[in-house]
């Protein structure tokens, strides 16, 4: 008798494990179909935020993540009630009360995710930046091709596709190219010392003459801005669209144009003086020679 104790304690918990389970049965049928109707609510109430903001114009990447958002809390509620149900000892109280404990292991943990997705938030709140636009940020530049929760997916004019963590691009300052149709275009033209400066100035406006663009009503701006080196620097500044490639085309045409115009003027575009000075004179070579002769 004494052999068959552990078999009867062995037997009696299988027995009672198998009748809790079996107790456990209508509980656990309430939270399967508590689930089912959490992802009908989900889906139905994600549906209706993205239909309401598409009738406010609001960016499709805002309705996407605000989409997903709304699944991710009414999906938490559903399975908290859900944890109520299928186990009736766990309370909501204690439930809270372990998440506030745990929250603490899980946000160290998750520090960078939840950053990079308040990030994400506002940088789709912010009206200046669109998909498509051309940005700066620090060391990468290129054009916008998505917005995600956690990353931004920038195209490098090269090429190549980078995806920045939000927080990246929410700490540090963004510099968006396209956010007006124009932007101004700079560049310095040197002409040399011994030319006339009011007729180099007539010359260089006159070469800009067609290089802005149509669109813009702003007239080129020549201004002698300094005394440098080697020659007296002109500042033009143009107006032309504002996507990279077409600076570049303008930039180009300005810069063959002014060439061919001074060229033409006869005003010199000075190469780089160096004037060297010495603390004792040197002997010229081969005067010893010379003086012999």
């Amino acid at each position: 008798m004494e052999n068959l104790e552990p078999l009867e304690i062995v037997n009696g918990q299988i027995t009672g494990l198998v009748k809790g389970l079996i107790a456990l049965i209508p509980n656990l049928i309430a939270a399967v179909i508590l689930l089912i109707l959490t992802a009908l609510v989900a889906w139905g109430i994600s549906a209706l935020v993205t239909r309401i903001l598409r009738k406010s114009n609001a960016r499709p990447s805002l309705r996407d993540a605000v989409g997903k958002l709304v699944k991710i809390v009414v999906w938490a509620l559903g399975l908290l009630v859900a944890a109520t149900i299928l186990f009736p000892n766990l309370t909501p109280t204690k439930m809270i009360a372990g998440l506030g404990i745990g929250s603490i292991a899980i946000g160290l943990a998750f520090k960078d995710i939840f950053e990079n997705f308040l990030a994400g938030f506002l940088i789709l709140l912010r009206k200046p930046m669109r998909i498509g636009d051309d940005i700066e940020c620090e060391s990468v530049s290129g054009r916008v091709e998505h917005i995600s929760i956690r990353d931004t997916f920038i195209r490098k004019r090269s090429g190549e596709l980078v995806l920045l963590p939000n927080s990246y691009l929410f700490k540090n300052p963004v510099k968006v190219l396209t956010d007006e149709p124009l932007r101004r275009i700079e560049i310095t033209v040197g002409v040399a010392y011994d030319e006339d400066v009011d007729q180099a100035r007539d010359v260089i406006t006159k070469a800009m003459e067609g290089i802005p663009s149509d669109k813009s009503d702003k007239p080129v701006q020549v201004f002698a801005k300094e005394f440098n080196s080697s020659s007296i620097d002109f500042m033009v500044r143009w107006w032309t669209e504002s996507a990279p490639i077409d600076e570049h085309k303008s930039r180009d045409k300005a810069i063959a144009s002014i060439k061919r115009a001074l060229d033409d003027a006869g005003i010199e575009i000075p190469f780089p003086y160096r004037t060297l000075t010495f603390k004792e004179p040197l002997p010229l070579s081969g005067s010893s020679s010379a003086q012999d002769a």
